[in-house]
This record gives structure tokens, C-alpha cells and sequence, in this order.
């Protein structure tokens, strides 16, 4: 039998499911996941939960949109373990990604801002049908084995001369190996750099992605907020836990 956490009202699985719109199998399969503390039983052997319960399930739903359903889980089963240590570096590793992506998305829009209509609406040198890898590499500082390099990735992906067998970049190859190195240049990984160039030719462009950049603010601004009402029912669930003794020992 579960250790009872809570003395006063007893609520039933279906008084916690329905509340947040989940069905009873949920309310148990969390708590054998160890987002809530383990229940009290009846003699029947019927589960019987209390408020604290009702705010450990709060907390884990409010932790799910900044942190995902993983580390939310994780998150909630170090507190009822009496690991809030662990729990508050998991916490520390979300904002600390977030950090990154805004970072990541800041190095992007100025690579893309260095790219404006001017820089990519011309070949680097004016040779028929596109540029050749020395020139382009001697525009961009880099040596043409960068360019192949890149070119393994997927970053750029020239077509070949029919004559010589050269490789030969158009427009959009330029454009995508200007961005490439902008973002090299701001410390960013091949494999983080691809998804970005994919999306620069899907979009057809670099104007079309003004909309997927906004879009990526929203989003980001989204889960940072999410993130403060997590931590908000997390810390309302840690102090009811100290309130009702409810914690194995250590915090509290």
C-alpha cells in the first residue's frame, strides 16, 4: 500500500482524470511511471489519491510543453523520489537548450542578413552557366576540400560541367554556400547547418523564410513561457510536499 501522503479528502482516479481531460488508465499509468507518488489502497484495493496527488499531476502537465513528455517525466520522478537535485539539473538542461536555440535561430538571421538580394543575385565570377569550386572557395576564404566536404553533407550540390567534368555552382549553390559559411563561422555543426539549407530550397529562397523565422520566434517565446508556468506548479507542488511531509528525506 501506498504510504498515505496526504491526510483529509480522498479522490478517486476519475476526480483527477476528469479535470484535465484524461481517461483513469492514464492517472495510473502515471503513477506507475512515478509522476505521482504512489496512492493509498481501500481494503478492496481500490486506489484513493489526494490533493497533493492533484498537484503533482498539475505540475507534470504544466512541465510536458517546455520540457517534453520525457524529461517532464523524469523531472517529476527525481521530486517524488526525493531527488530534487537531479530534478532541478534536468530543469537547468531545458532552458540551458532553449538558450541554444536562440542562439542558433540569432546566428541564422544574421547569416541570412549578410545574404540580402545583392549577394546572391550575381555569380562570384561571371563564367556561362555558374562558377567553378576555386573561385567560389577564394571568394569565401576556404579551401576547395571545404567545398567538397560540404558538398558530402549536402550543403551545396553542384552540377558538372559537361565538357571538363568541373564542378560547377549556379546561383543557388552560392547562396547556399554563403550561408554554409556564415553559419560554420558561428560555431554551428554540417548536421545542424543541413535541415537550414534544405529549407532554403524548399522556400525557394531566402525571402520565403522570413515567415519560418517568425514562425521559430513564436515558438521559442512559446516554450520559454511554458517553462515559467511549469516551474510555477512545480515549485506550488514542492512546498505542499513540505507542508505534508511527503518527502523521503533531504529537501525539505
Amino acid at each position: 500500500m501506498g504510504r498515505n501522503l496526504q491526510n483529509g479528502e480522498r479522490l478517486r482516479p476519475i476526480d483527477l482524470a476528469r479535470g484535465h481531460g484524461l481517461s483513469t488508465q492514464a492517472i495510473r499509468n502515471y503513477e506507475e511511471a512515478g509522476i505521482l507518488p504512489p496512492a493509498d489502497r481501500t481494503p478492496h484495493g481500490y486506489r484513493t489519491y489526494t490533493p497533493l496527488h492533484a498537484g503533482a499531476l498539475r505540475a507534470f502537465l504544466a512541465l510536458v510543453p517546455g520540457h517534453g513528455h520525457r524529461t517532464a517525466t523524469a523531472i517529476m520522478r527525481m521530486v517524488n523520489e526525493g531527488s530534487p537535485d537531479e530534478a532541478f539539473r534536468l530543469i537547468d538542461e531545458s532552458h540551458a537548450q532553449l538558450l541554444d536555440d536562440r542562439r542558433t535561430l540569432q546566428a541564422v538571421e544574421s547569416a541570412l542578413s549578410d545574404l540580402g538580394p545583392a549577394t546572391v543575385s550575381e555569380p562570384v565570377v561571371p563564367v556561362p552557366g555558374g562558377t567553378f569550386i576555386g573561385p567560389l572557395a577564394g571568394e569565401l576564404g576556404i579551401r576547395p576540400a571545404t567545398l567538397r566536404k560540404w558538398e558530402r553533407a549536402g550543403l551545396v550540390r553542384p552540377g558538372r560541367d559537361p565538357r571538363t567534368g568541373y564542378r560547377v555552382y549556379d546561383e543557388a549553390d552560392v547562396r547556399d554556400a554563403r550561408l554554409a559559411h556564415q553559419l560554420r563561422r558561428g560555431g554551428h555543426l554540417l548536421e545542424q547547418i543541413a535541415p537550414l539549407i534544405a529549407q532554403v530550397r524548399a522556400a525557394g529562397g531566402l525571402e520565403p523564410l522570413e515567415a519560418a523565422l517568425r514562425d521559430w520566434h513564436a515558438r521559442l517565446a512559446t516554450r520559454g513561457r511554458a517553462m515559467l508556468s511549469g516551474a510555477a506548479e512545480l515549485e506550488a507542488y514542492l512546498r505542499e510536499r513540505e507542508r505534508e511531509g511527503g518527502r523521503e528525506g533531504g529537501y525539505g
